[in-house]
């Protein structure tokens, strides 16, 4: 399952965050690193999703 999360994080990174997390800081915060800079939101997304 954490895989596919991660093919959706790299294809929609916000999306993948919210499958991880739900609605919490991390995925507003990947929301706006993603509106900053795609690259930054796919990091921050992978990150998440192989932290927990």
């Amino acid at each position: 399952m954490d895989l596919l999360r991660i093919i959706i994080a790299i294809i929609l990174p916000p999306v993948g965050v919210f499958m991880q997390v739900g609605f919490g800081g991390a995925f507003w915060l990947n929301i706006l690193l993603t509106l900053c800079g795609y690259i930054p939101g796919i990091v921050h997304a992978v990150w998440v999703i192989a932290r927990r």
